[in-house]
């Protein structure tokens, strides 16, 4: 039933993001995409730190400081795996509030549109990999887990279709290659699922290393996106939708222990 689990998630977060951008409009997905950075960003953030790292540290079976070192090695890992371009989370494209100039999407899917793909396929073989291990270590740590990277993964692939779709692609094929490079999460969860399951003992260290994924992503990629002048409105919009993140990750936490 763990496998089940693992392949259900991890295929309901490679395709879920599709379904939704093929669901809306172009118009709302450039006003929505901003409302979900926010809510991912929240996510990501009360699921590291409230739930994942949390569990590793109480299992006793691991020593704080190498925990600790392990948090440092991911977020350095991340950091070098998006310097060469195979760890991409931007959600940025025309009409998202950044001024983008004219053309720019167009630029950006040209620049890389295969290689944002390929990008992205790495990203969610990662992501397939860290729900197993996940599921391993606690079914109600792995749902968690899985409903943090299903709700980032909505805002990233919602950008990556409308560049593509900017870029020139029609909107059936920019879906379809969206949906294949999603299917990398299956794969890395089946895989993980057969490799991490016989190193129980690292569990503590992966569960650290994908709280060292989560923290990466909210702090170098979402939360910048965030930092600029605002209307006092929408300031608090994104105050809002964060907060909505954390109380979700604390209902979830609250109701999966009764």
């Amino acid at each position: 039933m763990t496998l089940f689990y693992i392949v259900l998630s991890t295929l309901i977060g490679g395709v879920l993001s599709v379904v939704v951008a093929a669901s809306l409009t172009f118009a709302v997905l450039s006003k929505l995409v901003k409302h979900l950075v926010s809510l991912s960003a929240g996510v990501l953030l009360g699921t590291a730190l409230l739930h994942v790292m949390p569990e590793a540290f109480e299992g006793g079976k691991a020593e704080p400081h190498t925990l600790f070192a392990v948090l440092l090695g991911g977020l350095l890992f991340f950091f070098l795996l998006e310097k060469a371009e195979l760890y991409r989370h931007d959600h940025h494209h025309e009409g998202d509030g950044h001024h983008h100039h004219h053309h720019f999407d167009a630029q950006q899917a040209g620049r890389g549109g295969f290689s944002v793909l390929l990008g992205d396929s790495i990203h969610n073989f990662c992501d397939g990999v860290i729900i197993a291990a996940a599921f391993l270590a606690d079914p109600h740590l792995g749902l968690t887990t899985s409903i943090a990277i299903i709700l980032h993964e909505i805002p990233q692939e919602v950008g990556d279709t409308i560049v593509l779709i900017n870029a020139g692609l029609s909107r059936k094929r920019a879906l379809f290659y969206n949906a294949l490079s999603g299917l990398a999460a299956v794969v890395g969860g089946v895989l993980g699922y057969y490799v991490v399951g016989a190193w129980v003992g690292v569990m503590p260290y992966l569960m650290v290393a994908a709280s060292s994924s989560f923290i990466y992503v909210a702090v170098a990629d979402l939360l910048p996106q965030m930092q600029k002048r605002l209307p006092w409105r929408d300031l608090v919009s994104q105050i809002v939708w964060i907060g909505a993140g954390l109380l979700l990750v604390s209902f979830a936490i609250s109701f999966m222990h009764e």
